[in-house]
């Protein structure tokens, strides 16, 4: 690894027990606390909260099991809509 690079997955790895937002493939939007991650990037998420436009709330699920394959990206400082969102 080239000198001043860091590995994304450490930062997923060090985001466990933290509030993440989760984009799919799909465009389906999660929020919710991080448990558990792999080198795959395949996620537990618990307090799961599926959004819409980061406004709208559209489920309250509780636990979500995601495929990594299926992640567009992640935030790991979900945006105060989001957080909004979560409390509405």
């Amino acid at each position: 690894m080239a000198e001043g690079l860091v590995n994304p997955l450490k930062y997923l790895k060090d985001a466990v027990n933290s509030l993440i937002y989760v984009k799919l493939k799909d465009g389906s939007e999660y929020v919710g606390v991080l448990k558990i991650t792999d080198n795959t990037m395949n996620l537990i998420l618990e307090d799961v909260v599926e959004v819409r436009g980061s406004r709208q709330v559209v489920a309250k699920l509780g636990r979500a099991i995601i495929r990594g394959s299926m992640v567009q990206y992640i935030s790991f400082n979900p945006e105060i809509a989001v957080e909004q969102a979560l409390t509405g």
